[in-house]
């Protein structure tokens, strides 16, 4: 009887290498596209937060003139 475990071997190394090389890319692509994901994210709240503190600064302008205008002047 041969010993057919070299061959079978072969193939697998041969097929095997490739086919992690392929997984390994595409985790690196997700990993890469949640980071790309996640930075976007904290982009986009940094720019809400900064839109309401502006909001919410100019509103609190307003008021105070408002204010300002109604109250008698002595």
């Amino acid at each position: 009887m041969a010993d057919n475990n070299g061959v079978f071997s072969d193939l697998f190394n041969a097929v095997g290498t490739p086919i992690q090389n392929v997984a390994d890319t595409v985790g690196n692509g997700v990993n890469s596209a949640l980071s790309l994901a996640e930075s976007c994210t904290n982009l986009c709240a940094s720019i809400l937060t900064s839109s309401v503190n502006t909001a919410t600064q100019i509103i609190l302008g307003v008021a105070s003139a408002v204010t300002s205008a109604i109250t008698p002047k002595k």
